[in-house]
C-alpha cells in the first residue's frame, strides 16, 4: 500500500452548487437497503432538506407542495370569514420564508378542479422567491366581490398525465366531490415532490368514486325522464327556480345592508350547486311539490378498483424510478359546527396513512389562529 501522499490525481473540475441552489442525486445513491445517505429519502443526499411545519403538521423534506383550497367554502361566515383566509396565506408564506436555501417547493391554489400554480415548476426558496410568493397570493380571497378562482383567467383544469384511459382516471375528470378530491390528489403526485401539505374546507378521504352512466345506464335514464310525471314536475320545478333566486338576492341583500352598518365585509355564500346551495344555506324553503324531480345519476367505483389505482400511479411516478413516495398531509378547516361524522374521519385517516401523512381537523377563526406553526419553524 502507497501513503495517501503518493497517489497521483489528475486535475479534476470540481463545479459545487452554491446556496442557493438545490443540490441532489438521484439514482444509485439512495439503493442502499432503501435508505439514503443524510435525511432518510431514498434517491437524495439531504442538502436541501428542511423541516416543515404547517397548522402543527410536520415533516422533512426537500421537494415541498402546497395545495390550498381556494373555494368561496373557505371564507363563509362560520369559518371566520376573510380574516381565517389571510391566516392560511400567511401560514404558508412563513413558511416558505423558513425553508432551507437548497429546498424545493411550489404553491397550488385549487377551486374545485380549477387550478394555479405560483411557479411552473419546483423553485429553490429563497428571500426573493418569498417575496415573490407573498404578493402572487395575497389578492387571493381578498374580498367578497372576488372570491376564490372565479373569473381569474390564469386557472384553468389540468390534464391528468398518467394511466390516461383507465376507468378510475376517466372517472376522476368527472362530477362529485370525491371525484375531485380524487382529481387534485392525482394532480398532486404528478409534481415530483416528496411532501404535500393540502389545506382544504372539505376532505372524505377518496371518499366514493363515480363513474358516468354505460350505455344501458344512460337508455334508463333517458325513459325515465321522458315519462309525464318528470316532465311536470320538472316544469313546476323551473317557473320557482327565478322566483327563489329573488328571495335569495332580496334576503342577501338585507343581511348585507345590516352588516355594513356593522362595519363587516359581505356575506359569502357557498354557492356549490347555485340557487339551491344558495336557498339551503339562507334557510329559504321551496314551495311543496316543486322540488326538483331528480338530477341524473352517476354510479360508484369500488373502493379496492380506487385503491389499487393509486397503488399503481405511485408505482409509476415514483417507485419505478427509485424515487421516494410523497407524504400526503390534509389540513381540513371546518365551521365551528359543521358536520364531521366519525365515517368521514375514518376515510380521512385512512386516505393520509395510505400516503404515510398526518391530518388534522381545524374548526372556526379561533382555532386556526392558536394552530399556526410555521414561524417557529427554523432551518
Amino acid at each position: 500500500m502507497r501513503p495517501v501522499a503518493n497517489i497521483a490525481v489528475a486535475n479534476v473540475d470540481v463545479n459545487l452548487p452554491d446556496m442557493e441552489q438545490n443540490f441532489t442525486v438521484s439514482g444509485g445513491l439512495g439503493g442502499m437497503g432503501g435508505g439514503s445517505l443524510l435525511g432518510g429519502t431514498r434517491g437524495s443526499i439531504g442538502m436541501g432538506l428542511s423541516d416543515v411545519s404547517v397548522f402543527g403538521l410536520k415533516s422533512r423534506a426537500e421537494r415541498i407542495l402546497f395545495v390550498i383550497d381556494a373555494n368561496r367554502q373557505m371564507i363563509t361566515d362560520k369559518k371566520g370569514g376573510l380574516n381565517s383566509y389571510k391566516i392560511i396565506k400567511d401560514e404558508i408564506t412563513d413558511m416558505v420564508g423558513n425553508l432551507s436555501a437548497g429546498t424545493l417547493f411550489n404553491v397550488m391554489l385549487q377551486d374545485r378542479t380549477k387550478t394555479m400554480l405560483f411557479k411552473p415548476q419546483l423553485v429553490s426558496a429563497g428571500s426573493e422567491v418569498h417575496q415573490q410568493l407573498i404578493q402572487w397570493i395575497n389578492p387571493i380571497n381578498a374580498n367578497a366581490t372576488n372570491v376564490g378562482l372565479e373569473g381569474n383567467r390564469l386557472a384553468k383544469k389540468p390534464q391528468l398525465k398518467t394511466l390516461n384511459g383507465e376507468a378510475v382516471n376517466t372517472a376522476l375528470r368527472h362530477g362529485s366531490r370525491g371525484n375531485e378530491t380524487g382529481f387534485i390528489t392525482q394532480i398532486a403526485l404528478e409534481q415530483n415532490v416528496d411532501a404535500i401539505f393540502f389545506i382544504t374546507g372539505y376532505h372524505r378521504g377518496f371518499e366514493t368514486i363515480r363513474r358516468t352512466l354505460n350505455e344501458r345506464e344512460e337508455a334508463e335514464w333517458q325513459r325515465k325522464i321522458a315519462k309525464p310525471d318528470y316532465i311536470n314536475q320538472l316544469a313546476a320545478h323551473k317557473l320557482e327556480v327565478p322566483k327563489m333566486q329573488v328571495k335569495v338576492k332580496a334576503k342577501m341583500a338585507k343581511i348585507n345592508a345590516e352588516r355594513k352598518k356593522n362595519g363587516q365585509p359581505p356575506r359569502v355564500l357557498e354557492q356549490r350547486h347555485g340557487v339551491y346551495s344558495n336557498a339551503n344555506e339562507l334557510g329559504l324553503k321551496w314551495p311543496p311539490n316543486t322540488n326538483h324531480p331528480g338530477f341524473k345519476p352517476s354510479h360508484e367505483i369500488r373502493d379496492s378498483d380506487v385503491s389499487k389505482y393509486f397503488r399503481k400511479l405511485i408505482d409509476e411516478l415514483y417507485e419505478d424510478h427509485d424515487k421516494p413516495v410523497p407524504s400526503a398531509n390534509v389540513v381540513l378547516f371546518l365551521a365551528g359546527d359543521e358536520a364531521f361524522s366519525d365515517a368521514a374521519k375514518k376515510q380521512l385517516d385512512q386516505y393520509v396513512r395510505f400516503f404515510r401523512g398526518k391530518n388534522r381537523v381545524i374548526r372556526g377563526l379561533n382555532e386556526i389562529s392558536s394552530a399556526r406553526s410555521s414561524k417557529k419553524t427554523k432551518n
